[in-house]
């Protein structure tokens, strides 16, 4: 016997018992859940977050500026464990109203300047610092097309592909194949792109490769949702090149140490204040002594 098939009521209610994984944290509504102030640092860019996709980008992104030289990036990351909640904090919400991480505040100015979603972030970055943004109007182009790609098709990869298939309660067919051809008609088009340009934009590392790399470089290695053998990644050769490529860059080695909490302590700074803190406050170096 079969279970009867899903009738949507006409007024939908939230059950709070549902949601699998996250169900905890999720709800039908905004605002903060609770008083909270946000901690400042003595760095002009003071950065809220956690090493996710859309956290990395940003990390990276700052890592990537003080490689250049600009020492006006220099910030401090504070952990925000959404996990608990801290992202419904008064503090938080106040710097973005839609309670997901990144979230960024410049104080570099006479008024502070608050910055949410991460993809506005990068492009504030490359604007406030010029650099990773072309200024020719067809490569410049070329780099924001593909950073909002990123921002339009990561929620099926996240949302859609890596819900249903690793955290939903129940396993549903139809909604993991949806999703997983979604992802990979996703890696085949980034496959194409690369076959023939260095980066997303050209012969330029760029903004874009940073919103990109974190969700679909870390796709294509296997490290989320457990799905690299079911996703055929090894198949998309040219996304196998570039992410290697920009794996072995040092600013995106420490910008995917920032603000992370899983893994290899000795891959794990929950928080950064200074460059020093790469070699003395890894969790392998501070955890002992907690």
């Amino acid at each position: 016997m079969t279970d009867a098939p899903y009738v949507p009521p006409k007024v939908w209610t939230w059950n709070k018992e549902n949601g699998g994984q996250f169900a905890s944290i999720n709800r039908p509504i905004a605002g903060a859940t609770h008083d909270k102030e946000l901690p400042v640092g003595k760095h002009p860019l003071q950065l809220y977050s956690l090493a996710t996709p859309n956290g990395v980008k940003v990390t990276v992104m700052l890592e990537e500026l003080l490689a250049l030289g600009h020492k006006g990036a220099e910030y401090d990351a504070w952990l925000i464990k959404i996990g608990n909640g801290d992202q419904f904090g008064s503090g938080f919400v106040d710097i973005n109203p839609n309670s997901k991480i990144p979230a960024l505040m410049d104080r570099s100015g006479p008024e502070p300047i608050r910055v949410f979603e991460s993809g506005s972030i990068l492009f504030y970055l490359a604007e406030k610092f010029g650099a990773f943004l072309p200024k020719d109007i067809k490569t410049r182009t070329d780099t924001m097309s593909w950073l909002f790609w990123q921002m339009g098709s990561a929620p099926y990869l996240g949302g859609g592909f890596g819900h249903f298939y690793a955290y939903a309660p129940t396993k549903i067919e139809y909604a993991i194949d949806r999703f997983a051809m979604e992802v990979k008609r996703q890696l085949d088009v980034l496959d194409r792109r690369l076959a023939d340009n260095e980066y997303l934009a050209g012969k330029d590392y760029t903004i874009a490769d940073m919103a990109v790399w974190p969700w679909y470089g870390a796709l294509a290695k296997g490290l989320v949702y457990g799905a690299g053998e079911f996703l055929s990644v090894q198949d998309y050769k040219n996304v196998q090149r570039w992410t290697d490529q920009i794996a072995q860059r040092p600013a995106v080695k420490r910008g995917r140490m920032v603000n992370r909490v899983s893994g290899d302590p000795a891959s794990q700074l929950h928080e950064r204040h200074d460059a020093s803190d790469f070699e003395t406050k890894t969790q392998d170096k501070v955890a002992p002594a907690t």
